[in-house]
C-alpha cells in the first residue's frame, strides 16, 4: 500500500493514461472549440485591420484633395465695377440673366461705335454691317468683364429678351428689331444669330412693344412670337416661328386710333386675349381668332365665354366698358387683375369681368406704374403724376386704392422710372430719382441737372436716404440682387443716347450697402425724431431678397 502512495507522489500524472473512453471524447471537443475560438479571433483581428487600413486611406485622401490639390478658385464678386466705351452711344436697354453659369447674375447692354474696343476681333464689316453699328454686350456681374460683345444690327429699331419653351427646356433669346427692317434672333448665352429674316414692315411703320411669346402653333415645340406695327390706323399682326424666324401665315391688319398699347390677358380657365386700349375704349381679340384669321386653319385655343358676351363681334370693342378719359397705360397686375391709367384716373378692373373694382383720381400719370410692397405682402403700385419737372409720386394699395404715401419731387424732363426690391419684412425698398438744378459762378445760368437717387423704405415714412447723385446722361437704371444671400446693387448706363452726338458710355455697378455709409438723410418732417446716424444704420441693416 505504501509502495502505491508513494509511486503516486512520484508519477502525479501517470494516471492519466489509464483515462476512460469517456472522457478522452470530453477533452477531444474541448480541443476543437479551442481551435474554432483561435481561428474566430484571427477573423476579427484581421476585419480589424482592414477597418482601419479604410479608414486611414480615407482620411488620406481627403487630406491629399484638402490641402494638397487646389481647389479652382470662384471669382470674388466686387462691390463695384466700371466699363466704358470711348466715341459711343448707348440705348435704353438692361437685362440681367445669369449669363456664364456662375450663379451670379450678369448684364446685358447695348452701345453703338465704331468697332468694338475688346479682344473678340468681330467688327461691324464681319457681320455685313457698315461702321458704326450696334454691339449686344454680355457683361460679367461678378467683376465687370467682357462675356461676350457681337455686331447684331446696323441699327436697333426694338430689342425684347424672353425665356422661349423647348419641350424641357428654357431658351434664352433676345428678339432684335433692326434698321432697315429685319428680325434677328441672338442667343443669350453666346450672342451667336440663331435665325435672321428680313421684313418689310413699311417705310412708315413703327414697331410697337412688347413682343409677346405665345404657345407653339406651328409643331416645332418651340413658343412663338406675335407683335404688331403701326402705320396710321393700321395695325399690322405678325405671327412668327420662334424657331426660324419664318412667317406663318399672312399678315392680318386691324384698325385702331391714336395711341394704341396691349397686354395679353390670360383668363381664369386658360384662355389667351389680346386686349388693346385706344382712345377711351378697350378692344379685346381672341388668340383663338387672330389665329384663325392669319392662318386660315382651325385652333386649337379656347375663347372664354363671358368676354365672348362683352366683345362686339364687329369692332371689337368691350361693352360696357367706356372711359371718360383718353386711356395712357394698360398693365397686368402680379395679382392677375388689369390697372388702367387714364388722363383723369386710375382704375383697377377685375381680371374676369374687367368691371371697376376701385378708382383713384389723378390728372397726369407720366409713365408705366411700378409695383411694391409698402406692408409686409400687401402689393402697392407707384404713380407719378405731374407736368413738367415737379412730380407728385403716390404709392397706392393694390387691393382697396386707399392712399398710403406722397411725396413731391423736382425730376429732369426725362426722369427714370422708380425702381422696387423686396426686403426680408416682406415689403420693399422704393428708389427714385429726383433732380436739382446746379448753376455757375454767377448764380444765374444753369449748368446741369444733377440727378439724384433717392432710397425710401416704408418702416421710414419720414426719411428718404440720398445715396448717389450724377450729372450724366443716365439711359437706363435698375437695381437687383446679383448674388443669393448677398445685398442689393444698382446698375448705372450713362452716355449719349443722341446717334448723332457719340461720346462716353459707361456700365457701372454700385452696392447699395456701401452707399448708405456716405448718404445723406432728408427729412420730411420738420421735427426730427432720431438723429441722422440711427436713420442710415436702419437702412443699412435692411436685408434684401430676390423676388419669386
Amino acid at each position: 500500500m505504501m509502495d502505491k502512495e508513494l509511486e503516486a507522489e512520484i508519477h502525479p500524472l501517470k494516471h492519466d493514461d489509464k483515462v476512460p473512453q469517456s472522457n478522452l471524447k470530453n477533452q477531444t471537443e474541448k480541443d476543437g472549440s479551442f481551435k474554432k475560438a483561435s481561428r474566430h479571433s484571427r477573423f476579427a483581428q484581421c476585419r480589424t485591420m482592414f477597418f482601419f487600413f479604410s479608414l486611414f486611406t480615407c482620411l488620406f485622401v481627403v487630406f491629399i484633395i484638402s490641402f494638397i490639390i487646389p481647389c479652382p478658385d470662384r471669382p470674388v464678386s466686387q462691390k463695384t465695377w466700371k466699363i466704358n466705351y470711348d466715341k459711343a452711344v448707348t440705348y435704353d436697354f438692361l437685362v440681367f440673366k445669369d449669363i456664364n453659369k456662375d450663379r451670379v447674375q450678369d448684364v446685358l447692354f447695348l452701345h453703338k461705335d465704331d468697332n468694338s474696343n475688346n479682344d473678340f476681333n468681330i467688327s461691324c464689316i464681319d457681320e455685313g454691317f457698315s461702321s458704326p453699328c450696334t454691339f449686344l454686350a454680355a457683361v460679367s456681374g461678378t467683376n465687370g468683364s467682357l462675356i461676350w460683345d457681337r455686331p447684331v444690327a446696323q441699327d436697333i429699331a426694338f430689342i425684347e429678351c424672353v425665356d422661349s419653351q423647348e419641350m424641357d427646356e428654357l431658351l434664352w433669346c433676345c428678339f432684335i428689331v433692326g434698321k432697315p427692317g429685319s428680325l434677328t434672333a441672338v442667343d443669350f448665352y453666346t450672342g451667336e444669330t440663331l435665325w435672321n429674316q428680313s421684313y418689310t414692315f413699311g417705310g412708315n411703320a413703327s414697331v410697337l412693344y412688347p413682343f409677346l411669346n405665345i404657345p407653339d402653333v406651328n409643331d416645332d415645340e418651340i413658343q412663338d412670337l406675335l407683335f404688331f406695327t403701326k402705320s396710321g390706323r393700321q395695325i399690322q399682326i405678325y405671327l412668327i416661328s420662334g424657331g426660324t424666324g419664318d412667317q406663318v401665315g399672312s399678315t392680318h391688319s386691324l384698325n385702331l386710333e391714336g395711341e394704341v398699347g396691349y397686354i395679353m390677358h390670360v383668363t381664369k380657365i386658360g384662355a389667351y386675349y389680346v386686349i388693346f386700349h385706344s382712345a377711351s375704349s378697350l378692344y379685346g381679340y381672341s388668340l383663338k381668332e387672330l389665329y384663325e384669321e392669319i392662318t386660315g386653319k382651325k385652333s386649337i385655343f379656347e375663347e372664354d365665354p363671358y368676354l365672348k358676351k362683352i366683345i362686339n363681334n364687329v369692332t371689337h370693342r368691350m361693352s360696357p366698358f367706356h372711359s371718360s378719359g383718353a386711356i395712357r397705360y394698360l398693365t397686368n397686375v402680379p395679382a392677375k387683375d388689369i390697372l388702367l391709367v387714364k388722363s383723369d384716373a386710375c382704375e383697377m378692373l377685375d381680371e374676369q369681368t374687367l368691371t371697376t373694382k376701385w378708382t383713384f383720381n389723378t390728372s397726369d400719370v407720366v409713365r408705366k406704374p411700378v409695383f411694391g410692397y409698402y406692408k409686409p405682402d400687401a402689393l402697392a403700385v407707384v404713380l407719378e403724376n405731374g407736368t413738367d419737372d415737379q412730380r407728385k409720386i403716390w404709392i397706392v394699395d393694390v387691393a382697396s386704392g386707399a392712399l398710403l404715401w406722397s411725396l413731391s419731387l423736382s425730376l429732369v424732363p426725362r426722369s427714370l422710372k422708380t425702381a422696387t426690391m423686396q426686403t426680408a419684412d416682406r415689403r420693399s425698398v422704393f428708389f427714385f430719382w429726383g433732380s436739382s438744378n446746379l448753376t455757375g459762378p454767377n448764380q444765374m445760368e444753369t449748368v446741369n441737372f444733377q440727378q439724384i437717387l433717392y432710397l425710401f423704405h416704408p418702416t421710414l415714412p419720414d426719411n428718404l436716404l440720398e445715396i448717389a447723385n450724377t450729372t450724366e446722361n443716365i439711359a437706363a437704371f435698375n437695381v437687383l440682387i446679383f448674388e443669393e444671400s448677398h445685398h442689393a446693387s444698382y446698375v448705372l448706363l450713362t452716355g449719349p443716347t443722341n446717334q448723332d452726338q457719340p461720346g462716353q458710355v459707361t456700365l457701372s455697378k454700385q452696392k447699395v450697402k456701401e452707399n448708405i455709409l456716405n448718404s445723406k438723410v432728408i427729412w420730411l418732417i420738420k421735427e426730427k425724431s432720431d438723429s441722422d446716424q440711427i436713420i442710415k444704420d436702419r437702412f443699412y441693416e435692411l436685408r434684401y431678397r430676390r423676388e419669386k
